[in-house]
């Protein structure tokens, strides 16, 4: 337990094997008892919002503040519980906030006017360790925008969708603790969404959202892009195809009926047919993609693509 701001409010920071430090506040408190119950057995996101009392609302609930991004089994959830005079976390492994000055913190602690202050301190180092990765991330999102253009394939499609599930996954943690804030608004009322440290957390949090919005919008851009090229090249593909199959359509036409074999095939005994039937057959090829060039089907995709270009 920490006492801050002279005894005016307390942390009880347990873990889930020493639940019994906390029992005499089970006695006192009966929502407290209730959401005992509920840790024991809840491993993911919860909240509950009690302001039945006036002046003795209450918070409770479960959340997942880490999560690994190839794994969903592998993550970090604490439990908590929330009042105007203390507040409890259950399995809360500090460390794990790698950048945070968990002393630092507490002499900030020590200046909050209550509990939800104090608490929503903690809530704001949390979101700094988000943001702290979230930039990494954007390092990351720079470079495979211009990878984009440079090695435009299958693996940096891949990495798009990668880069877009791990943004969800930000954004998935990042709404349980939108609707926190919403439910101590709720529960303490205007009092407390007044007061410095909620507002700090809050502003913190709209500039996660904010952040992960916008990139978002970048990686739905980037996958635009994708679809559009992709589109094209497939397009250029069957243009290919399909001006092959028209070029080759006077040899195999020629071939078909010079191989039929019929008794009356004068041509055949003609001391220049076999030149005739060359020249004839690469005149009609030679006619026929004239002609297409002439009606602009065959466009440039008889032309090579250029390196560090999205069509050419």
């Amino acid at each position: 337990m920490s006492t801050f701001n002279q005894g005016k409010w307390k942390w009880y920071h347990v873990s889930l094997d020493k639940l019994a430090e906390i029992d005499h506040l089970m006695k006192k408190h009966p929502g407290c008892e209730m959401w005992i119950n509920e840790v024991e057995h809840r491993k993911s996101n919860s909240l509950r919002v009690d302001s039945r009392v006036e002046g003795g609302e209450f918070i409770w609930g479960s959340l997942v503040y880490q999560q690994d991004v190839e794994s969903r089994e592998d993550y970090n959830l604490f439990h908590f519980y929330l009042t105007r005079d203390f507040f409890i976390t259950v399995d809360l492994k500090l460390p794990l906030l790698e950048k945070s000055d968990f002393g630092e913190v507490q002499k900030q602690m020590d200046h909050a006017d209550n509990a939800v202050e104090g608490f929503f301190i903690l809530i704001g180092e949390i979101l700094n360790d988000y943001l702290d990765r979230i930039d990494l991330f954007e390092d990351r999102l720079h470079g495979l925008l211009w990878k984009v253009k440079k090695q435009n394939n299958l693996k940096i499609l891949e990495r798009i969708y990668d880069n877009r599930h791990e943004l969800l996954i930000w954004k998935n943690l990042m709404i349980p603790i939108t609707e926190l804030k919403l439910a101590a608004e709720e529960a303490f009322g205007d009092s407390i969404s007044e007061g410095r440290e909620f507002k700090r957390t809050a502003r913190r949090l709209t500039r996660g959202r904010i952040v992960i919005q916008e990139y978002q919008q970048e990686i739905d851009t980037l996958i635009d892009l994708e679809e559009v090229v992709s589109s094209h090249r497939g397009n250029e593909i069957m243009k290919t195809l399909t001006v092959m199959t028209i070029m080759f359509t006077p040899v195999m036409a020629w071939g078909a009926l010079w191989g039929m074999n019929f008794k009356l095939m004068p041509e055949l005994g003609w001391k220049f047919g076999y030149v005739l039937a060359i020249g004839l057959i690469v005149l009609s090829t030679v006619g026929l993609y004239v002609y297409l060039k002439m009606k602009g089907w065959i466009g440039d995709i008889l032309k090579g693509k250029k390196n560090n270009s999205f069509f050419e």
